[in-house]
């Protein structure tokens, strides 16, 4: 607790809005991937085929969509925003490993990539000073 306490207290004094918008890029586009993935399944169930053999794989399919949509409103509003990133982790890690099963595409690669990196730089960093959780600490 201690830690997430002095984490916190580093973030807000290193508060920047370019920091926030890209926290809220994040967002919008996790979403966007989210909303992507729900309305045409196929090109999941597609990208997953190196995977289809392995036990789990239809939780993996019913996991991404539902993730990316609920997870990147959570952190384009910045609530819960390290939780839901760590919902997210687990995703590119696969989006990234998928790349060496399967055909190696190089732009879903590095796409999926920075977006692994902007999640662990955020999941340090927190939400910031512009976001639902430090308004809803400061009304305590």
């Amino acid at each position: 607790m201690d830690t997430i306490k002095a984490l916190n207290k580093w973030a807000n004094i290193h508060t920047y809005l370019p920091l926030d918008l890209l926290r809220i890029g994040l967002g919008v586009f996790l979403f966007t991937k989210g909303i992507f993935f729900m309305s045409s399944s196929q090109i999941l169930i597609d990208l997953l085929s190196p995977l289809q053999n392995w036990a789990g794989s239809m939780f993996i399919i019913h996991y991404v969509a539902p993730a990316h949509f609920i997870g990147g409103l959570l952190i384009m509003f910045g609530l819960l925003t390290r939780w839901a990133i760590l919902a997210q982790l687990p995703i590119l890690i696969g989006a990234i490993a998928i790349n060496f099963a399967g055909e190696m595409q190089m732009g879903n690669f590095i796409l999926a990539s920075l977006t692994f990196l902007v999640c662990i730089f955020f999941l340090i960093y927190g939400s910031g000073k512009n976001s639902a959780d430090y308004y809803f600490k400061m009304q305590q």
